[in-house]
């Protein structure tokens, strides 16, 4: 294919995603609703059914549909998102990571202060429960989880702010950090330390305590980032 139909066909394909965002918008679908088939939407698109198909996976890809085999196409739990992470990016170099390191070093700490100011009550439910989580991950020695669980922490962080858009930015950096969270966890070697700062913010968060929280949570990131910078440097 030339490089200007390849163009072409991406157009086409954005096309074909926006307007059925349009549509789902139109209808007033909610995550979990039941969207038009595929062959449907292939007649109301005038396009064929495989083109149809490639939109909806760059469309699942964000959570915004579900294609269900041997079911049809669902709404997706993030179609009202504002921002999303690339779920296509790739692993990130060293320099990225620490590129990423600082975006949250700077993003979550008024969060985690405004989080203290709201204290939305099923995401503080839901700290406690990582907590709890990664307390009995150290000592089971399941790091993989234990990752996993750490990151949740601080997404439930940012949801106990209650503005949504501020926890989907800070989803958005933590998501791509996922696969990279365990080699950090490795690097930085002290699973127990981050389980007691992570408690700590949690304590001044659920006492509202604002600017205890914003300190605890910038020493926290600027912490672990000391150390990711010190490897990279040298390894």
């Amino acid at each position: 294919m030339s490089t200007s139909g390849g163009v072409a066909r991406r157009s086409l394909l954005d096309d074909l995603a926006a307007s059925m965002l349009s549509l789902i918008a139109d209808r007033r679908l909610a995550s979990g609703d039941q969207f038009e088939s595929v062959r449907s939407l292939a007649e109301r698109f005038k396009v064929a059914v495989p083109t149809i198909r490639e939109a909806l996976r760059r469309l699942e890809a964000t959570g915004a549909v579900e294609l269900r085999h041997g079911s049809g196409v669902y709404v997706g739990s993030h179609i009202g998102r504002l921002v999303l992470a690339n779920p296509l990016a790739p692993p990130p170099s060293a320099d990225r990571l620490v590129e990423l390191l600082q975006a949250r070093a700077l993003i979550e700490p008024p969060v985690a202060a405004l989080a203290a100011r709201v204290r939305t009550g099923a995401a503080l439910n839901r700290m406690a429960g990582d907590l709890a989580a990664a307390e009995e991950l150290i000592a089971s020695g399941d790091h993989a989880r234990l990752a996993e669980v750490n990151m949740d922490f601080h997404r439930n962080l940012a949801q106990a702010s209650g503005n949504a858009t501020l926890a989907e930015v800070v989803e958005s950096v933590t998501v791509v950090n996922v696969r990279e969270q365990l080699e950090i966890l490795f690097i930085h070697g002290e699973a127990q330390t981050d389980l007691d700062e992570h408690r700590a913010i949690y304590t001044a968060v659920q006492d509202g305590d604002v600017e205890l929280a914003e300190r605890l949570t910038r020493e926290h990131l600027d912490g672990v980032l000391a150390v990711i910078n010190q490897r990279v440097q040298h390894p």
